[in-house]
């Protein structure tokens, strides 16, 4: 009779807690509903079409090759509730419903708008499909770990003992940025690059939480890009938005556009957008970083004979991308002369660039809350540390913010 009344009480007390915690919670994420309604969020009631079409369009882009299911459901969640009109993930089916689950999630807080899931693929070798990889059994133990120190995504883990190292690259959060390769001072770390497989990416694409694809392609060698494409079958079919991700190549750059266009259009049943990748993977550097994605922007915006389809910058986008625009008389307006038109002046109209996609900046600025709430508290749901969230979101708003003019 005592062990029953220790554990009825033992288990009484376990639900007072719980009730408490609950509590807590509930009103922590009232905190979050009213800086959500207060900013203006649930007001953006346009569709990621016609965001692109005002030129504030945003995309969250989680990463080509980065794979880590508790932090992409946590990102989703967070730029969800900031107003994001699309996010960019791998394409991956666990990663999907990542994605998917942390929208969810949001949507379950705050009813906004629901954004496309986008997910990437590439037609050849590409920056953004690879992998570091090394043998940490090849590491002396006296090594100063600069691979560990540099990565930004905190994908090296190494731990000395008396005479190993052991760990190595955390596969599922390394995407491909590079900055470890040349720092290693015994030139240990390899580089290990694929294609996404066609037929794999074309099941994912008739999912009905998938709404579009990304094409990551060099766009020197569109025999490849076609085969991709034929590969996609009537997948594409299914989709809302179809993208192309490429860099600028100089001079063959519009006429390479075109010819991709060309291979597209007899099967393009949705919204085409170029994807303009400035300086991939380095938003999170530093200022600069998004000079190469606003000069890509201001020679396509100019230019009379490209493809039909929106323009949209990513590699190298920041805090300072929006400042860059607007220097260059490219922020949501419709034509390039002396005497540029906003916008809200011809609603029928473009704008000339849809909008900015974030990627290694937008996970760097919440990273930094996703670090302190699993130091603390290990892998979990951000939405049961409200006050995390809370810090995540104004960071996140801080960003997204001034696209949509929140």
């Amino acid at each position: 009779m005592a062990l029953s009344f220790y554990c009825y009480a033992s288990f009484k007390t376990r639900l007072q807690v719980t009730a408490q915690l609950n509590h807590g919670n509930n009103k922590g994420l009232e905190k979050v509903k009213n800086l959500v309604t207060k900013t203006g969020v649930p007001s953006i009631t346009t569709s990621p079409h016609e965001s692109l079409q005002r030129g504030n369009w945003v995309k969250l882009i989680c990463g080509a090759s980065f794979e880590d299911v508790v932090d992409i459901r946590n990102l989703s969640l967070v730029y969800t509730l900031a107003g994001v009109d699309c996010i960019d993930c791998a394409a991956d089916a666990s990663v999907v419903s990542a994605v998917n689950e942390g929208i969810e999630a949001a949507i379950g807080i705050v009813p906004v708008r629901r954004p496309w899931v986008m997910i990437s693929v590439n037609d050849d070798e590409d920056l953004h499909f690879r992998k570091a990889e090394f043998d940490p059994n090849d590491c002396p133990p006296d090594c100063s770990r600069p691979c560990e120190i540099v990565c930004p995504a905190n994908a090296i883990s190494l731990e000395n003992t008396s005479s190993l190292v052991k760990g190595g690259v955390v596969t599922e959060r390394c995407y491909g940025c590079g900055r470890c390769f040349p720092v290693c001072p015994y030139d240990r770390i390899r580089t290990n690059t694929y294609v996404r497989d066609a037929t794999a990416t074309a099941e994912l694409l008739k999912r009905d939480d998938v709404d579009a694809v990304e094409i990551h392609t060099s766009g020197r060698r569109t025999a490849m890009f076609e085969e991709l494409w034929n590969g996609l079958g009537d997948s594409v079919s299914y989709l809302r938005l179809v993208a192309v991700s490429l860099p600028d190549i100089g001079e063959p750059t519009i006429s390479l556009m075109n010819t991709m266009y060309s291979i597209m259009e007899p099967n393009l049943r949705c919204f085409n957008l170029w994807q303009l990748d400035g300086r991939p993977m380095s938003g999170d550097i530093g200022r600069g970083a998004t000079r190469e994605a606003i000069a890509f922007a201001v020679r396509l915006a100019a230019a009379k004979d490209k493809p039909h389809g929106f323009l949209q910058l990513a590699g190298g986008t920041n805090a300072h991308t929006v400042q860059g625009l607007r220097a260059e008389r490219l922020f949501q307006t419709t034509t390039i002369s002396n005497e540029t038109l906003a916008l809200d002046s011809l609603s029928s109209s473009h704008a000339l660039i849809g909008g900015v996609a974030y990627g290694g900046y937008a996970r760097k600025i919440v990273g930094r809350v996703l670090n302190s709430m699993q130091s603390q508290h290990g892998h979990a749901c951000i939405e049961d540390y409200p006050d995390h969230l809370l810090m995540a979101l104004m960071e996140s708003l801080a960003l997204v913010g001034p696209v949509k003019k929140l």
